[in-house]
């Protein structure tokens, strides 16, 4: 595992055969904030993402698109790749694209040294290859095809019919790293996680590996082999690689040092690539291999995987445009355990929407910053009368801040949100128990109503802090409202273990009004 004061995590790099939907948002969320926690946590972080921009498949939808590859992978990163970022609010630190001369030098570089080292040999081979997953498969990957693929052999991914391909190319000797590799998952039991993936990895290994065709022939589109320039890089072999490129392999190996290695967050469609090939090459290498790898579930619509082909593909902008950027990474994180697979429908989302963010936290907010405006003129006030209702929201949020952080720990981000949502919760039921409108009708209450009405305004600062990674548009608001921008500083500098800390809101902080963080939205 990488130093506990550095996290580098690393979402896969996505096709540009096709604009992006949001099963990719999805994954672009969760890295997000992981990182955004990790770095609010005063953590060295670094998060990478990025665009796969060579291989056959691509090569194909330019041509029908009648344009360069390069032409067409300009165009979709241009258009709707880095747009997307803006759009679900990721604040990544880097973003590589596999054209980039940077990158095709290390996968030369990379190359280069396998081969001389004895890693790399010619050969033959005949398969079925899948030309959406880039991937030549086994027998026991492909299904009977249906409807207009009926009688023919297809990919049990992408339900399409695979090709028969015999070339002459050049092999990676993965074979030779099937007992290492078992060595790894045995020692570092939380290096593929969830378990169900780990136990499905480790059950293809332990059946045997065949060598890996890393080159290809029959098309120009890729990183060319440096010893045989008649070849093109496999392209997944190219991609693996920009993990290592983009952070300075060599070429700055002092930042290599510092930030390798990754964790690596992927879909669990592609967690062979990452979890066997990848380390392998690495190992070959003589390098580190991956901090850990996490394949998360898909994202279900109508009981499908999301697919463009099959229609079912939903563009983050129809939600976002909608709902908003908060919303999306809101719902996207907490309605779904992550790891696992889970279903998609806009009844679920509204409802969600409308339950928890508009009335549960949002109008949380809205309620608090108005009676500080309205009993105490926008001036937060001083808590002297501390009662056992007092001492429980206090621990709530102190307990809360703990939960979460071990959910985050084992990227249960589910839970790390259903932890910190206990905060809204109970302040809500505070809030409802102590009906601070009624103590503020007796003067000699006053005490009474400046505690509780302090006491809600801490825990919405604690609340801020704890939601930034998820929901940072919000808690910014809200963090500016309560007067904690000019009293404490920037949300962003605020540390996420120290949350719980209570009493930091500072009586007398000047608060601001609040509009509605999540307004009322009216669906047919």
């Amino acid at each position: 595992m990488a130093a506990a004061d550095r996290f580098y995590i690393a979402t896969p790099i996505f096709y540009v055969n096709d604009v992006p939907h949001i099963g990719h948002a999805y994954t672009e969320v969760a890295a997000d904030v992981l990182a955004r926690w990790h770095r609010q946590s005063g953590v060295d972080t670094w998060s990478l993402t990025g665009t796969d921009e060579h291989g056959q498949k691509i090569l194909r939808t330019a041509v029908a698109n009648g344009v360069t590859p390069q032409e067409w992978a300009d165009k979709l990163v241009d258009s709707a790749w880095k747009p997307l970022l803006d759009t679900i609010d990721i604040a990544n630190d880097d973003f590589i694209r596999t054209t980039e001369p940077r990158h095709e030098k290390v996968v030369q570089q990379f190359l280069q040294k396998l081969y001389d080292d004895g890693f790399i040999t010619e050969g033959e081979y005949e398969g079925y290859y899948c030309v959406g997953c880039e991937e030549y498969k086994q027998p026991d990957d492909l299904v009977p095809g249906t409807g207009e693929f009926h009688g023919q052999l297809v990919c049990s991914i992408h339900g399409r019919p695979v090709e028969v391909l015999k070339e002459k190319n050049y092999f990676f000797a993965l074979s030779s790293f099937q007992q290492r590799l078992l060595d790894l998952y045995e020692s570092q039991p939380d290096f593929i996680q969830p378990s169900s993936l780990r136990n499905e990895i480790i059950s293809f290994v332990r059946r045997g590996l065949d060598d890996l065709s890393i080159s290809r022939q029959s098309f120009d589109w890729g990183v060319r082999i440096p010893w045989d320039d008649s070849h093109v890089t496999y392209v997944w072999f190219d991609a693996l690689l920009n993990y290592i490129s983009a952070i300075g392999w060599g070429s700055d190996d002092e930042n290599f040092a510092h930030r390798w290695p990754a964790v690596q967050l992927v879909g669990k469609d592609i967690a062979r690539f990452h979890a066997v090939i990848w380390p392998a090459m690495l190992m070959a290498a003589g390098l580190q291999p991956p901090a850990r790898v996490f394949g998360h579930g898909w994202l279900l619509v109508g009981g499908e995987k999301m697919s463009k082909s099959k229609l079912t593909g939903i563009a983050p902008h129809q939600i976002t445009d909608v709902f908003g950027s908060d919303a999306f990474r809101y719902y996207f994180m907490s309605a779904i355990s992550f790891g696992q697979d889970g279903s998609f429908s806009w009844e679920d989302l509204a409802a969600r929407y409308q339950a928890e963010l508009a009335n549960g936290f949002g109008n949380l907010a809205s309620r608090v910053i108005a009676m500080v405006g309205k009993y105490c003129d926008g001036v937060v006030p001083d808590a002297t009368d501390v009662t056992d209702a007092e001492r429980g929201i206090q621990k709530t949020v102190a307990d809360a801040v703990v939960a979460a952080q071990r959910a985050i720990d084992t990227f249960a981000i589910h839970d790390a949100i259903a932890a910190v949502w206990t905060i809204v919760d109970e302040l809500n039921g505070y809030i409802t128990l102590q009906e601070p409108w009624k103590v503020a009708k007796d003067e000699a209450q006053a005490a009474r109503l400046h505690t509780i009405l302090y006491t809600a305004a801490e825990g919405l600062r604690a609340l801020a802090v704890l939601l930034s990674p998820v929901t940072p548009q919000a808690a910014q608001k809200l963090w500016v409202a309560l007067g904690a921008e000019g009293a404490l500083g920037p949300l962003l500098a605020q540390s996420i273990p120290n949350a719980g800390e209570w009493g930091q809101l500072p009586a007398g902080t000047q608060t601001q009004p609040l509009e509605a963080l999540f307004p009322r939205i009216e669906t047919e």
